[in-house]
């Protein structure tokens, strides 16, 4: 049974690289060596793995990374720094034309 494994990269300009893998090691490596010259990390070496989650299934994994791909800076900053407590805050919509911040006169 083959392991996927969704993880965030942090960039030496302090920006996240977010992937998902089979082979975690040959990745790591791969974007270490800035194999690809047009890969998001390759100018922004060196890079430090900062998060790693396993899963079973390929289309789970995908579909993490999908989502986290979506997360603001902070959001991934708490998930890294294991603050599960500020996702759900770091979540809710604060949009003043939001049907849930629409002051009533």
């Amino acid at each position: 049974m083959k392991i996927y494994f969704v993880y965030i990269l942090k960039c030496s300009d302090n920006t996240f690289y977010t992937g998902v893998t089979n082979n975690l090691e040959r990745r790591l490596a791969e974007h270490s060596e800035g194999i690809d010259p047009f890969c998001y990390t390759a100018k922004r070496r060196p890079l430090e793995l900062v998060f790693v989650q396993e899963f079973q299934e390929i289309k789970e994994a995908i579909s993490f990374e999908k989502q986290i791909k979506g997360w603001s800076k902070k959001k991934k900053l708490a998930m890294i720094n294991e603050e599960w407590d500020k996702l759900k805050e770091l979540s809710a919509c604060k949009n003043e034309t939001s049907h849930k911040n629409l002051k009533e006169n």
